[in-house]
């Protein structure tokens, strides 16, 4: 079970809008883990993400909340597979503030006009030609002896050689048996103090393939001490003035402990051999198996945290523990061998070299600032180091993102448009790249001309008109003079009223009772149709038009929603219980675990309803059947599977109070032209939810997949975008 990751978010409720930075604090913990300071994000919790296979988010270009519920029906794939949504915030310029407000992308020209837009240090397949380890050892993965030094390559970077001046009284492993790819591989360093002879081992550890320790020794040097070296090799007089093991003890027991066909590793291993006077004909020296240009060399300790993530030779410790060093050399040269020289290059370990150098410039700045500096000083300071991007935190842990789409981004940071390019072409490179990348953004778009602004105003009022009608219900009829308070008082037990009038072009009296929530409406014409209220026997309905034709299709597909799964909505509670009363009332409900009360969000006010959510669907299903007819402090209640996800009730508030600013003309010329294209609208947004079908299905088990309705800004003001999020189970569904 702990192989697999899981996704918790409490988003039930009217503040489930997430901001772009919540949002961006998601993507880099899942990305990076508890790397560069990423936190677990405050709104929501990924559990073993140190076993994500990936993360790819699907942003839907120019699209909001508003499209998807529009289409509701023909997001199929999306409303069934993901199991959390949240409402997010629309921005100004969406691709920026997702990667980063420093990030510098710059588009570049793909076959078939595609926009594959990544940051400057992303590592692109061309430019790893150029890496040395490229350069070195070509692109496929070898076994060990590939890496070995060879002879030539011995002579050149100083190792003692048998024959060679210099080396006499040097004594020899005698590992001559011929190396294989199964040849076991050894760790091996030193710590030396100077002497009157020169450098003088005074330590000595030998670690086997697994990283046991198989030597750990203080040596006795033979010259006199001159320096102790102790900040370096931790050795001091104290502790050697015991000792009594030599150099040639040491020798003695190398050349019992290691089989014929040894293989040495160490970082810069030349130096070690030459103190230990001894010849071994097969080595792995780190230093220059993770090449770099011009003959430079990359420290041990660099290394082992950039490629393993592993601290050592820490400033707390006194001086280096050549068992550990031992250890991370040969952990080094496994990953090397295991790996390949692709995915090692592929690191990029120059450009992490830089980012760590920056950041420790910027931390010694910092330091050496002085305390209460003047108000005159502080202007003269040049302004902070930028806040690093999203894609430079990814590139410094060697992750390598992947942007496509049609929109790319310049270095200024505005979108560049590719009309030309087909969502199908951004599918089919996304089926062949996402594997190959850890962290992908994919943009998908229904072209330009569905993004008008007028286009907009009218899908909102189509909207709004439908949800209006979903939201109303009529009802009679009534005697001429019957009672409106007891219409209303049994009315508002399926839940909170936003209106009710009279009609009176009828020949009996009707009424029209307009709901705050869909589950209310629903409740009304489900329980009331038939009954009699205020002396009358009455039929309850939803008005009757065209856009109300598939009603009863929409009200079953949200029943179905995943988001809905063990969520049910209680109408009938007196205003007056708190949340403290009610959670104490439904404490008997078995797994209950989150109870959202909504409110007024003009007065601060609870609503006479609320919404239970349970662990198991069974146990939404037992509920529904205990609370219907529960009589709660003289209130008799009433109970239905929930409809509206909690992300939906702020939205649907908004649209239930706003008042639309066109005039009719206006409204109707709009909602022509959107009449005109919505045919075509819909089957691209069904082959939309199709391509994104086809690569969700492509991904590995275990990836964490994001899709975004980023919002836009419209004749009405800001709309809101929605999130949808979930990580893919062995089931090809998104795991809770």
């Amino acid at each position: 079970q702990e192989k697999w990751c899981h996704l918790s978010a409490a988003l039930l409720g009217e503040d489930s809008e997430i901001s772009q930075e919540q949002l961006y604090e998601l993507l880099k913990y899942a990305a990076l883990g508890k790397c560069h300071n990423a936190a677990q994000p405050s709104w929501c919790r990924i559990y073993h993400q140190r076993h994500l296979a990936g993360v790819v988010v699907v942003v839907l270009h120019e699209m909001s909340q508003l499209h998807f519920y529009r289409f509701y029906l023909q997001f199929r794939h999306l409303r069934k597979v993901f199991r959390h949504r949240f409402t997010l915030a629309p921005s100004a310029n969406f691709p920026v503030s997702l990667y980063g407000e420093e990030a510098n992308l710059k588009p570049q020209n793909t076959p078939q006009g595609l926009t594959s837009t990544s940051s400057e240090c992303i590592t692109k397949i061309s430019d790893l030609q150029c890496d040395p380890i490229i350069r070195r050892y070509g692109g496929k993965k070898q076994g060990l002896t590939s890496y070995t030094l060879t002879l030539e390559e011995q002579k050149e970077n100083d190792y003692p050689i048998e024959g060679s001046p210099g080396c006499q009284g040097y004594i020899s492993t005698e590992c001559d048996q011929q190396r294989t790819d199964s040849s076991p591989l050894f760790g091996l360093d030193c710590e030396m103090c100077l002497t009157a002879k020169g450098n003088e081992v005074t330590r000595v550890s030998l670690v086997d393939a697994r990283g046991r320790c198989l030597l750990n020794e203080l040596v006795k040097p033979q010259g006199t001490v001159l320096n102790y070296r102790t900040r370096f090799s931790g050795i001091t007089k104290k502790m050697l003035l015991p000792v009594k093991t030599r150099l040639s003890d040491i020798q003695t027991r190398l050349k019992k402990m290691l089989p014929h066909d040894a293989v040495l590793v160490g970082h810069s291993l030349n130096s070690d051999l030459q103190a230990l006077e001894m010849i071994h004909p097969s080595v792995i020296d780190t230093s220059l198996l993770f090449a770099r240009n011009e003959g430079r060399r990359f420290k041990l300790k660099f290394l082992a945290k950039a490629v393993l993530g592993k601290e050592i030779q820490c400033e707390q410790k006194l001086g280096h523990d050549p068992t550990e060093d031992a250890r991370a050399a040969l952990e080094l040269a496994q990953f090397f061998i295991e790996q390949g020289p692709t995915k090692v290059a592929e690191l990029n370990l120059e450009m992490l070299l830089t980012a760590e150098k920056l950041a420790e410039v910027s931390q010694n700045k910092a330091e050496l600032q002085p305390q209460g500096c003047g108000f005159q000083e502080q202007l003269n300071e040049p302004p902070p180091l930028p806040k690093p991007c999203f894609l430079d935190c990814l590139q410094v842990t060697g992750q390598k993102p992947l942007l496509l789409g049609r929109q790319g981004l310049d270095s200024s940071g505005l979108c560049q448009s590719n009309p030309s390019t087909s969502n199908k072409q951004i599918l089919q490179r996304a089926l062949e790249d996402v594997p190959l990348s850890k962290f992908s953004i994919i943009q998908f778009s229904l072209g330009p001309e569905y993004l008008a602004s007028h286009l907009h105003a009218g899908l909102y009022e189509k909207v709004r008109s439908k949800l209006t009608d979903m939201l109303t219900i009529y009802a009679g009829p009534f005697e001429e003079n019957f009672c409106m308070k007891s219409v209303k008082e049994e009315f508002e037990r399926c839940g909170p009223i936003q209106s009710l009038t009279v009609v009176t072009e009828t020949f009996q009296p009707y009424v029209c009772i307009q709901y705050e929530v869909l589950e209310a409406a629903q409740l009304a014409v489900e329980s009331l149709n038939g009954a009699e209220v205020a002396g009358s026997c009455i039929k309850v309905q939803r008005p009757v038009t065209a856009a109300m034709l598939d009603c009863n299709v929409l009200i079953k597909e949200l029943e179905l929603d995943v988001e809905n799964e063990g969520v049910i909505y209680v109408a009938g509670l007196k205003k007056s219980l708190t949340e403290t009363d009610l959670q104490e009332e439904f404490s008997q409900l078995k797994d209950l675990e989150t109870l959202f009360l909504p409110k007024d969000l003009q007065s601060g006010k609870h609503r006479n309803c609320c919404f239970l959510k349970f662990q198991k669907s069974q146990s939404a299903v037992d509920a529904l059947e205990a609370i219907n007819g529960w009589s709660m402090k003289g209130s008799e209640l009433r109970s239905r599977n929930a409809l509206a996800p909690g992300h939906l009730w702020r939205w649907i508030w908004q649209i239930n109070h706003s008042n639309g600013k066109q005039g009719k003309h206006i409204f109707y010329e709009k909602m022509e032209q959107l009449s005109n294209c919505e045919q075509d609208l819909r089957k691209k947004v069904k082959k939309l939810d199709h391509h994104i079908k086809k690569l969700y299905r492509s991904l590995q088990n275990n990836t964490l997949c994001v899709v975004l309705f980023p919002g836009v800004n419209s004749t009405h003001g800001p709309q809101p975008g929605l999130g949808l999020m979930g990580i893919k189970d062995e089931e090809g569904r998104s795991a809770c």
